[in-house]
Formats: C-alpha cells, structure tokens, sequence
C-alpha cells in the first residue's frame, strides 16, 4: 500500500474519531429522545466506517463482517425504538 494511502486513512480515521466525539455529545446532551436516537444511530455508521477504514489499514477482513453485524443489530434497535417512541406520542 502506498505511503500516501495509508495516510490519508490515518487522517481519515482521525476525523472520523472527532466526528464520534461530537455524536457522543449529541447523545448525551440531546433536546429529546429523537434527536438522541439519531446521534445513536449516527454513532453506529461512524463506528461502522471506523472499522472498514481499519479493516482497509491491517488488511483484516474479518473486521468488515464485525462491522455489518453491528450495522444490522443497530438498525433494528433503532427502528424498534422509533417504534416505541412513535406509539408513546398517540
């Protein structure tokens, strides 16, 4: 892999923590129980791309299937929760 790609994965990766960092805040501090559901799942599509961007680095491709198991329990506890949300409005 050239010099130049692992780089710009590595700055990739430090950008993609910082942007973790702030979807934390989002969930912890949010408005309402929306917004917190959002920043959850915006959580879980950072950390998918966190571990694709490190499956790229180590040639690992074990941690691309870790990844899409996490995506899949994510979405349906997201949309279990907009579920639950949705009948406790009515």
């Amino acid at each position: 892999m050239s010099w130049w790609l692992v780089g710009a994965l590595q700055v990739s990766l430090v950008i993609h923590a910082v942007l973790l960092g702030v979807c934390l805040w989002r969930v912890w501090h949010g408005r309402d129980m929306f917004d917190r559901l959002m920043g959850a799942d915006l959580v879980g599509t950072l950390v998918l791309a966190q571990l694709v961007l490190l499956a790229m680095l180590t040639g690992n491709t074990l941690l691309v299937d870790v990844a899409l198991g996490l995506v899949v329990l994510g979405f349906i506890g997201t949309v279990a929760i907009a579920r639950y949300l949705g009948e406790a409005e009515d």
